[in-house]
């Protein structure tokens, strides 16, 4: 009898100790050894590709145990297949990481019932920047002044009626009481640019400034474009001193609002997030990881030679804060941007 407690004395003692290290695995000791795959929701050769590579070239120096993080592109749906890919399918062990385009997560605000996520669950990492956009005019547009777009017709370009540009040109027709009208089917930003050069449209509704100073550098400083005003990001941009707020620009609470919520992805910039339950002590250090990744003088240095923007970021708190306060808009100011989003012609 004796013999047999002992026996299952040692057969316990052992299995105790085959599973001790499991729990009691360090956050070091997973991550060592291993391979991290950061998804990036677009193709090859763009601005988020070009951000996501540049991160995942520095990320694995701060986490602990310092393992290979591996990009992967995966631009399907506009940018939803990685968002649903990362909330439904991929592991959640903190080994998958994904790069998402910030108007991704608030696609099930505006009921799009493709996206089958829940944009409060994802472990938010931080952003590198915020973006600021403009609306923007040839300089040979006959639009000038706030008025001149409240009184005059113009035309502005647009990828498609869903696309971003269109979908922000809805929002100013609606609380500027602008009488913009818009040519879509140009396949990207840069198909709308040649367009503007060649007179076919006169004005862009969302440019990036990160990408407008970027891909055409000298159009700013040689007055080839004008800006009515700038929205998103953390408020003015230093480069843009001269061009007004757009919140600055509205007379009521409601439209403010109502633009806040609107712009709410500008304010995302480049969101980096892990798939939600992963478990905390890894998602605080992939967390801390990120925010010094982008405090590293390397990493600013590689951002500084591509000219990419890095110099406002955002932690993973103050993310999961925004994606919180947009999806907490008021009922009324949810159904009207409801309103100009679905908008399919």
């Amino acid at each position: 009898m004796r013999t047999s407690l002992s026996s299952a004395g040692a057969v316990l003692l052992f299995l105790f100790a085959a599973s001790e290290p499991a729990s009691a695995q360090s956050v070091a000791d997973f991550y060592r050894g291993k391979e991290v795959r950061l998804i990036i929701a677009a193709s090859t050769g763009g601005g988020y590709d070009t951000y996501g590579r540049t991160v995942a070239r520095h990320l694995g120096e701060h986490i602990p145990g310092k393992p290979v993080v591996v990009p992967q592109n995966m631009p399907a749906a506009g940018g939803l297949g990685a968002a649903n890919h990362t909330f439904n399918v991929a592991p959640k062990d903190g080994t998958v990481l994904t790069l998402f385009q910030n108007t991704v997560p608030l696609e099930p605000f505006f009921e799009n019932k493709q996206a089958q996520f829940d944009a409060a669950q994802f472990g938010w990492l931080g952003t590198p920047t915020t973006e600021v956009a403009m609306y923007m005019f040839w300089h040979g547009s006959k639009i000038r002044t706030l008025k001149d777009a409240q009184t005059q017709e113009f035309v502005a370009g647009a990828a498609g009626a869903a696309s971003t540009p269109a979908f922000y040109g809805r929002v100013f027709n609606q609380i500027f009481n602008f009488k913009a009208r818009f040519i879509v089917g140009y396949p990207g930003q840069n198909e709308i640019l040649h367009a503007l050069e060649g007179g076919e449209v006169e004005a862009m509704a969302s440019p990036f400034w990160s990408s407008i100073k970027t891909s055409r550098p000298a159009w700013y400083k040689e007055g080839k474009i004008r800006f009515l005003f700038q929205y998103g990001g953390s408020g003015a941009h230093p480069e843009l001193k001269d061009v007004p707020l757009a919140l600055d620009l509205l007379q009521t609470e409601a439209d403010k609002t109502l633009l806040v919520v609107a712009a709410a992805p500008l304010g995302l910039g480049r969101p980096f997030a892990a798939p939600p339950g992963i478990p905390a002590d890894r998602l605080a250090a992939l967390q801390a990881a990120m925010m010094a990744t982008f405090k590293d003088p390397a990493f600013l240095a590689d951002c500084a030679k591509q000219r990419l923007e890095c110099d406002d970021p955002k932690s993973g708190e103050e993310l999961g804060a925004l994606v919180s306060r947009a999806y907490a808009a008021p009922a009324d100011v949810r159904q009207r941007l409801i309103g100009m989003y679905q908008v399919t012609k």
